[in-house]
């Protein structure tokens, strides 16, 4: 037996891992899930895996493994810092797999938040079967357009991989509607133009942009939407629970490693962070 029909054989006997069952299980609840990114190899191999297996113990329900990349032209300076230092430390594709493997194994949701050229050079089957193995839920895909995503809606079929394309504040309907039709686990709204970051508040946009990606997919059962790009703290966290599906946090977890004085204060640091967010949700 191949090693692509090994996978899929595991695959087809497991449960489903697609993370829109950790944004039903939190709708069953009362409340928006929350979901945190963090970079694999930052800020180092094992740390990664300690800090995300950490939000996951204190209340993250999906969590982001990015997938470091030499040149990370939407992200900010705080995820280009950690990306920097995943790179430098000789951070690989074959470790994001197994940081993959490693967070998945706790039951989270765990999905890959990559650039697509690294996936192309990787080979686009060859991803989808890796990262299924690894027990990863999907992709998420910044930079890839519906126009070019035709071997990722191939190879994500095969092995039963999520794919979250994101939306923005300038996508017309029309464009949300397309996006929206390929999307799988959950749609990814960003609601900052722009580079990530943290903000003090919560773009005032966001909250029409989750209604218009949500009016967009008007065929078969509507997925759950993610809200990302800004939230850094539980008020914030709490207002966006207040109409998305789930909230996306990204480069306050960073900013909390990189201000650390050292690696313990950082996961400490991570525990307190992911706390306050999840006690936003629930608000």
């Amino acid at each position: 037996m191949s090693e692509r029909s090994e996978t899929m054989e595991r695959t087809e006997g497991a449960p489903a891992r697609t993370a829109a069952t950790a944004f039903e299980q939190a709708k069953a609840e009362g409340r928006a899930a929350l979901v945190g990114y963090l970079p694999a190899g930052f800020p180092s191999y094992e740390g990664a895996i300690t800090a995300a297996k950490t939000m996951v113990e204190a209340g993250c329900d999906v969590i982001e493994i990015g997938l470091p990349y030499t040149d990370p032209l939407m992200d900010g300076p705080t995820i280009q810092d950690a990306v920097h230092q995943a790179l430098t430390g000789g951070i690989r594709v074959a470790d994001v797999f197994r940081t993959v493997e490693a967070v998945a194994a706790t039951g989270a949701r765990t999905l890959v938040m990559t650039y697509w050229n690294p996936v192309d050079h990787y080979g686009v089957d060859a991803f989808a079967r890796d990262l299924a193995s690894a027990g990863g839920s999907g992709l998420i895909t910044p930079d890839l357009t519906p126009e070019e995503a035709e071997p990722w809606l191939a190879a994500s079929d095969a092995c039963d991989l999520d794919r979250v394309f994101l939306v923005a504040l300038s996508s017309t309907d029309e464009r949300l509607a397309k996006i929206t039709s390929l999307c799988r686990g959950f749609v990814y709204a960003a609601s900052l133009m722009g580079v990530t970051g943290a903000r003090t508040a919560v773009d005032t946009g966001a909250a029409h942009l989750v209604e218009r990606t949500r009016k967009a997919m008007t065929q078969g059962s509507p997925l759950p939407v993610g809200l990302g790009l800004g939230v850094s703290n539980g008020e914030q966290a709490a207002e966006v629970a207040g109409f998305a599906d789930g909230v996306i946090v990204g480069s306050a977890f960073i900013r909390r490693l990189l201000d650390a004085p050292s690696p313990e204060a950082g996961i400490d640091a991570v525990r307190r962070l992911t706390a306050e967010l999840a006690e936003g949700v629930r608000r």
